[in-house]
């Protein structure tokens, strides 16, 4: 049956050729009425024999239901013949015990019209026989021979024969032009299919590429494939992580090549196809991008409900989608970009802002848990000194200021390697313990190094509670900003430096005599009081002359020392002149700076060597008093210095106000 119809589309192949030849001509008058049918004039060739037996058979059946009151019926047989002389069906009074005859006399007449042409009958051995030829309408050619047998007496007419011929030629051609215009119809149909599929796929193909963001894609996608397919079942498999929501969409495993139609599909980069036994259709496409492939769409459909014509449809619309996603891919790695770009520029902006190790370790902590949305940061650094890493910040209370060893926990992997590390699920991947992730019960962790001059001088640690939380793209953002706030803590620790060296005497280690001003300034504007001791090496010069300069260092480091170990840490300790240190003691009154400054004379007279001796002069300010300022502190201390190196040295003198 399909072979037939494969015929007849070639029939109605060549004659749209006709047709369209017969558009390009000339038509004068255009008026419905004088305008035949188009198709009447098309006719069957020597092409088609093969198929024309079912449309022999189909117009003869006609006929005789058209005709089946002719009394010739009853009297003999009609038969229809081939222009081969075969015989194709019969009707009417047929005596079997009269086969043999019958088929010898109808060969004879048939035999005889296929040479002449010409109708002929005949009467031999009791029959009567009688055959009229059938023309094609086109050329006049035999196509078909309408034969009368019937006994000796029952003599049928040749001219009514002949009629009975045109009659069935009418038929056949109606039937014929029925079977044309229904494969038109069929081929009109199909065009409508095709056409209607097509503006579907470029409707589906432009409103995935009116998507910005991967999931958009993905749900038009899926939506499209369930107006194009209703009766399928759609999945999606990606080869990339993508939380969507929809249980549709599946991440992409790997499994037996041979066995497995999505690993297959995605590996080979072509649809695979394979049926179930209950003849259930699995079809699986690979959707690709430029660049890469992306995921497989797997397609499952039922028995009957495929259409191998829509195969392209689908691929194309796979490979449709594989751009889009494509396309939204990279536009989200591009926002993330100007995203992770804008947020380096303004950390490095808000890091620079200050110059205090302190602040910068606190405000990166705040800023990169709101940048990673993340439960807990602790950000250490290398006492080199101590060879300890401590707790600079952290949004966990119990861990300030806890110190670790260089090879404890995360922070020991991080500095041995130099190298930032994720980990995905703490609990089930245990490599080391921290008191981090134990006291906060986190479970994922991104740590990085702050690296100064290739060196570790710092670890980043940035935890939450939940598993699988940070993301690769979040692991190489800490990497970038760690190098940041490691040049943000360069600047910081060379200020300090560059600040220590200058409000700081060289030679001693004490403070300069102008940072010592601006600090009693500072804390006579705050404090309700203070003291100032002046100390003064008693017979200095003689020292330098005695001993050399390098002893009188030596005198110079080893009083300083002591000062240094007589006072609070709040003290401030300065280097005033040549031979003279000065004390200020903020939140003391003049008796108990008094006792200080004996406490400094006694270690001095003990501990140094050579042994020297120091006089000092003692004065203090209150906020009562009518004139308060640096100036005249110092003052009322150096009279009363001035006093002791009169009273015979060795001994300390406390200014009046």
């Amino acid at each position: 049956m399909v072979d037939r119809w494969k015929g007849w589309g070639c029939m109605v192949d060549r004659m749209n050729s006709n047709f369209a030849y017969r558009k390009t001509s000339t038509i004068v008058d255009t008026s419905a009425e004088s305008q035949p049918i188009w198709f009447i004039s098309e006719d069957i060739s020597d092409a088609d024999k093969p198929l024309l037996s079912p449309l022999f058979q189909d117009s003869f059946n006609q006929w005789v239901s058209e005709t089946s009151g002719l009394a010739s019926f009853e009297a003999g047989e009609f038969v229809l013949f081939n222009n081969e002389a075969e015989e194709i069906s019969s009707e009417g009074l047929y005596d079997a015990e009269a086969g043999e005859k019958r088929n010898a006399a109808l060969a004879k007449v048939v035999q005889s019209v296929i040479s002449s042409g010409l109708s002929c009958h005949n009467e031999a051995d009791d029959l009567f026989t009688a055959a009229v030829p059938i023309h094609r309408r086109g050329d006049g050619a035999v196509f078909c021979i309408l034969a009368y047998v019937s006994p000796i007496g029952h003599q049928k007419d040749i001219a009514q024969l002949q009629m009975c011929s045109l009659h069935f030629r009418s038929c056949f051609y109606h039937k014929f032009e029925q079977l044309y215009v229904k494969d038109l119809l069929l081929q009109q149909q199909r065009a409508e299919q095709e056409a209607n599929r097509r503006d579907s796929l470029f409707q589906a193909a432009k409103r995935l590429y009116d998507q910005i963001d991967v999931a958009s894609v993905l749900s038009e996608l899926l939506s499209s494939l369930e107006q194009l397919y209703p009766n399928s079942e759609v999945h999606l498999y990606l080869s990339q992580d993508h939380l969507n929501g929809d249980p549709r969409v599946k991440p992409l495993v790997f499994k037996n090549l041979e066995h497995d139609l999505v690993t297959k599909a995605f590996l080979n980069g072509k649809s695979v196809t394979e049926h179930d036994r209950d003849g259930t259709l699995r079809l699986a496409v690979p959707m690709n991008g430029k660049q890469a492939a992306y995921g497989v769409l797997c397609l499952y459909i039922g028995p009957g409900k495929w259409d191998e014509a829509d195969l392209p449809a689908f691929l194309l619309l796979a490979d449709t989608a594989g751009s889009a996603f494509e396309n939204a891919k990279l536009y989200e790695q591009s926002n993330l970009l100007i995203n992770e770009l804008r947020l380096i520029n303004e950390l490095t902006k808000r890091l620079n802002q200050s110059l205090r190790l302190k602040e910068i370790f606190q405000f990166a902590t705040t800023e990169l848990l709101t940048i990673f949305d993340a439960d807990y940061c602790c950000v250490l650094q290398l006492n080199k000194e101590k060879n300890q890493f401590i707790v600079m910040s952290s949004n966990f209370p119990s861990l300030t200021s806890e110190q670790f060893l260089p090879d404890y926990g995360f922070c020991g992997m991080v500095y041995r390697t130099k190298e930032p590390m994720i980990i995905s699920d703490y609990w089930h991947t245990r490599v080391v313990t921290s008191k981090l992730m134990d006291n906060t019960g986190s479970r994922s962790l991104i740590a990085s190094p702050i690296m100064v001059d290739g060196e570790v001088v710092g670890v980043i640690l940035i935890t939450h509670k939940a598993p699988n939380f940070f993301s690769y793209d979040n692991y190489k953002l800490l990497q970038v900003m760690s190098t940041h706030i490691g040049l943000a803590v360069t600047n910081a620790s060379l200020h300090a430096e560059v600040r220590r060296m200058v409000i700081t005497d060289n030679l001693t280690g004490l403070h300069a005599r102008h940072y010592l001003n601006e600090q009693i300034q500072n804390r006579q504007r705050k404090d309700p009081f203070g003291s100032l001791i002046l100390v003064d090496i008693d017979l200095f010069k003689r020292i330098n002359d005695t001993y050399g300069h390098q002893v009188g260092d030596r005198i110079l480091i080893q009083v300083s020392n002591i000062i240094r170990g007589s006072i609070r840490q709040g003290d401030i300790a300065a280097r005033w002149g040549g031979e003279e240190l000065a004390i200020y003691l903020p939140g003391i009154r003049a008796e108990q700076a008094y006792r200080i400054a004996e406490r400094i004379r006694v270690h001095v007279e003990m501990e140094t060597d050579p042994v020297v001796t120091v006089s000092c002069g003692v004065s203090e300010w209150k906020f009562e008093d009518e004139k308060i300022s640096v100036e005249s502190l110092f003052y009322r201390a150096d009279m009363a210095l001035y006093e002791a190196k009169h009273n015979g040295r060795n001994c300390i003198i406390v200014g009046q106000n």
